[in-house]
């Protein structure tokens, strides 16, 4: 965990867009001809370095609350709508994306990526699935689409990873910094440890063995500097029952600088638009039911989404409160898992994508509308918001694997800055403060609401904040726990204003015992008891009903965890 701030304030910097052309971490072999020029042209003129960014950009704006960009951004949309807070600069993204390399998906990954530069984001993942095709193929033939991809939009990054099947359990993203040997370590990983590639996909010791010797690779390649940083994420946990306590926790305690969280929410989430405007499935694909490999004791109802989350995430002394009351930093995150968007007529591609590892390219509105579809562009309803110390990959990857990570559906609030404070020292979102026993701890949280319509074409409103408490109570002795009976919803906080900012001051008592606390917020459109009961969670997100879950109705935004400890 990180180390307290120095007392509270901003440090507020100029930043300008680090395009691929200004971050030197990739090298000139990684550019485009004409990136190359341009960074030659650069270094000649004695501007590539300290401060070229903002030398060939210019200045931020004023100062503010964590934003992302303004609905309505253009593509080449100016770097003035960003702001520095806290230091960091807050950059909206999306980790799981599909395209035509992946056998159910259609898109070109140029099409995801003008897409989501369109809706806002800072970065995005190109993340198609681990498969024969794919590793024997797939692999190597996106990485060009990629790097052209990078050329053409450079003020998204955009990194390529891979969905891993991971070996006796569900799907995670893999991917790494751009580099000279991303393919190759990409193409290493997913022969040796992809399920499906080596067929150990079943719930066995070897088996989750096997993956945990996939994450262990990831940390050498990044230690033998093959390539610069790796980062993986575990995708829809608990939508089939698979991914049992015991598995997450040997992913993270085996590297925890490389499993870093899962999906709070997954993406299909779409889905449960009722038919027959939409598909009439579960939110975000969460229609399973429990199969010989699902870990027993879940319940029936971890099958479904609560208001578009997991329910490990959304379950107030939950898995994922099992694992922050531990002390172990594990993070949340929410992207689209688009493959086919819905309402688009586009039509896939023919071709033999077994002999190729690719369809042929889409057929733009060739198609009717496409109101089975079950996902949505890239940025255009959930986005991860990573605190960054800069515009490049580098700083993404750091932002994540710290846990500076807000996430929100349907643009429900613009920005958010999370504080505790005490003794003369503050720490925001993924870190520890660390105070004497006795020292008075208060929480300050300022929202930046909605400014204007989202991409549905309304405008959000919160209506609520709720503050969620966890007492730090050390490793458990069961490693297949998930609950925190310490656990609950200890403040709630209503917003009555339509727009503009909101501030809230919560004291969290003198220090005794260490604890952490995490924020969420809600539209208010749809609420009930949580899982676990009324005491700990009175107005929690309500399970989505298969059938009938229109997303655009039930909107929510998480933060990640903050930690207070005292003093040994």
């Amino acid at each position: 965990m990180g180390h307290g701030h120095p007392h509270p304030h901003d440090h507020d910097h100029d930043h300008g867009d680090l395009s691929p052309v200004l971050d030197e971490s990739i090298p000139d072999s990684e550019l485009s001809p004409t990136d190359v020029s341009r960074r030659r042209f650069l270094r000649g003129a004695g501007v590539l370095g300290a401060g070229a960014a903002a030398a060939a950009a210019g200045a931020f704006a004023a100062p503010g609350v964590s934003a992302a960009h303004g609905d309505g951004a253009p593509l080449g949309r100016s770097w003035a709508g960003h702001s520095r807070h806290n230091g960091y600069l807050w950059l909206a993204g999306d980790h799981h994306i599909h395209t035509q390399y992946s056998s159910d998906a259609q898109y070109r990954v140029i099409d995801h990526v003008r897409h989501a530069n369109a809706y806002g984001l800072d970065w995005m993942v190109i993340t198609d699935h681990g498969s024969v095709q794919h590793a024997k193929i797939g692999v190597d033939k996106v990485n060009p689409d990629i790097v052209a991809a990078r050329a053409e939009v450079d003020d998204t990054l955009v990194f390529q990873g891979m969905e891993w099947n991971i070996p006796a359990a569900e799907h995670g993203t893999v991917f790494v910094h751009p580099g000279k040997n991303e393919v190759a370590v990409l193409k290493e990983f997913e022969n040796t440890f992809d399920g499906v590639v080596t067929n150990t996909a079943d719930s066995t010791p070897a088996n989750e063995a096997l993956a945990v010797s996939g994450v262990n690779f990831l940390a050498s390649a990044v230690a033998k500097r093959r390539v610069q940083d790796a980062l993986f994420l575990a995708n829809h946990p608990a939508r089939k029952g698979i991914d049992s306590p015991h598995e997450l926790r040997a992913w993270r305690d085996a590297q925890p600088h490389i499993a870093v969280g899962f999906e709070g929410a997954p993406g299909h989430q779409a889905s449960g638009i009722p038919a027959p405007l939409g598909p009439g499935g579960g939110r975000g694909a969460y229609d399973f039911a429990p199969s010989a490999a699902s870990f027993p004791d879940y319940p029936l109802e971890s099958y479904r989404t609560w208001g578009g989350f997991d329910w490990m995430t959304a379950t107030v002394g939950g898995l994922w409160d099992s694992l922050l009351a531990e002390g172990k930093p594990w993070w949340i995150t929410a992207n689209s898992d688009s493959h086919q968007v819905y309402a688009d007529t586009a039509v896939r591609g023919g071709g033999d994508f077994n002999t190729n590892g690719r369809y042929d390219d889409p057929v733009y509105g060739g198609g009717a509308l496409g109101t089975s579809f079950s996902d949505f562009w890239p940025g255009f309803y959930s986005r991860t918001h990573v605190g960054a110390a800069d515009f490049s990959y580098a700083a993404v990857m750091a932002g994540l694997r710290a846990g500076r990570v807000w996430v929100d559906h349907g643009g429900l609030i613009d920005g958010i800055d999370v504080r505790v404070s005490a003794g003369g020292s503050w720490v925001t979102l993924g870190d520890t403060l660390v105070a004497r026993r006795g020292t008075p701890v208060e929480l300050s949280v300022t929202v930046n609401l909605a400014g204007g319509p989202n991409w549905a074409q309304f405008q959000p409103k919160l209506s609520r904040v709720d503050v969620v408490r966890g007492a730090v109570t050390g490793p458990v002795s069961n490693r297949d726990s998930f609950t925190a009976p310490n656990t609950k919803v200890v403040k709630s906080f209503e917003v009555t204003k339509p727009s503009g900012q909101v501030t809230f001051t919560y004291h969290l008592g003198d220090l005794e015992q260490g604890f952490y606390l995490r924020l969420r917020g809600t539209d208010g459109k749809r609420t009930a008891p949580g899982f676990l009961g009324a005491s700990i969670d009175p107005a929690g997100p309500a399970m989505d009903v298969v059938g009938s879950a229109d997303p655009w109705a039930d909107l929510w935004f998480y933060t990640n965890p903050i930690w207070v400890l005292p003093k040994r």
